[in-house]
């Protein structure tokens, strides 16, 4: 309880004295969510189709494009469309903030043996700590509602990004490292035009997997009012709604796979398979 006593009078203290910022953060999230949400129940649900499945082709071939099809319209046609675009919208919001904070994040530990030391452990303790813990102080900080399930989504999808930057980056080689700096290349020269380059494809699996870890907080971040297809499982299982949880979980598992086809191959050719 002595820990714990600690972070309670730590998440009080910041509350009390940091409501401004947390009420601008819960503003801004909120409009980054909302206008997502909004674009995509704009767009027909034949359009969104069609833009999904041109993109599964173009990046993975005809064959995922074609369950790209299948999986959407079995979607449509269950009855989950909105709240399966009210989940894109959090994962892609979530995915997008963790990736704005990551792959820099992810550079600077990569760049500097101190900021590598010191952010290490914190990703250790971000990824090993359950799930369901930070929804504590999300709830706390923001209320209830979307932005506190994006923020813990955040915290739990941001880890992956941030170790395979760094991976990448350090996995070039150092010769090539070198030679570039013999020619006189500044560091940012080098971080821009030699490191980020010759890394994108470890920094895109880092992209993809922080997609499927937002997606996956999906159900968890519902029990604190996330509206989408998590709070549709989330009904089937305290109702006792076998036909309901089984059809929405697997509307999750559809929209996973099609964003893990297409992110997997962001920086590869289009397969001719």
């Amino acid at each position: 309880m002595i820990v714990g006593q600690y972070i309670e009078s730590a998440v009080n203290w910041l509350t009390e004295n940091f409501s401004g910022l947390f009420d601008g953060i819960n503003t801004v999230m909120s409009a980054l969510i909302g206008g997502i949400e909004t674009f995509w129940l704009w767009i027909p649900f034949y359009l969104v189709i069609v833009f999904f499945a041109a993109v599964a082709y173009w990046k993975t071939g005809w064959k995922n494009a074609v369950f790209t099809v299948l999986g959407l319209v079995f979607i449509y046609f269950t009855g989950f469309w909105e709240e399966t675009m009210l989940t894109l919208a959090l994962v892609l919001a979530s995915a997008f903030v963790a990736l704005l904070a990551g792959i820099p994040l992810g550079i600077w530990s990569a760049r500097s043996q101190a900021a590598n030391n010191a952010i290490r452990p914190i990703l250790d303790f971000m990824q090993t700590m359950p799930a369901f813990v930070y929804l504590i102080p999300a709830v706390l900080l923001f209320g209830l509602g979307t932005v506190p399930g994006a923020f813990a989504t955040i915290i739990f999808a941001m880890p992956p990004v941030v170790r395979l930057t760094m991976l990448g980056i350090k996995q070039v080689p150092e010769d090539i490292v070198e030679a570039t700096r013999a020619f006189g290349a500044t560091p940012s020269q080098l971080l821009i035009k030699v490191q980020l380059p010759l890394a994108m494809p470890t920094i895109l699996a880092g992209v993809n997997q922080t997609i499927m870890m937002s997606l996956s907080m999906v159900v968890i971040a519902s029990m604190i009012g996330a509206k989408g297809l998590g709070e549709i499982v989330l009904q089937g299982i305290s109702q006792l709604r076998i036909g309901l949880g089984f059809e929405s979980g697997l509307a999750v598992v559809l929209l996973a796979i099609i964003l893990d086809r297409i992110t997997q191959n962001l920086g590869k050719n289009r397969k001719t398979n």
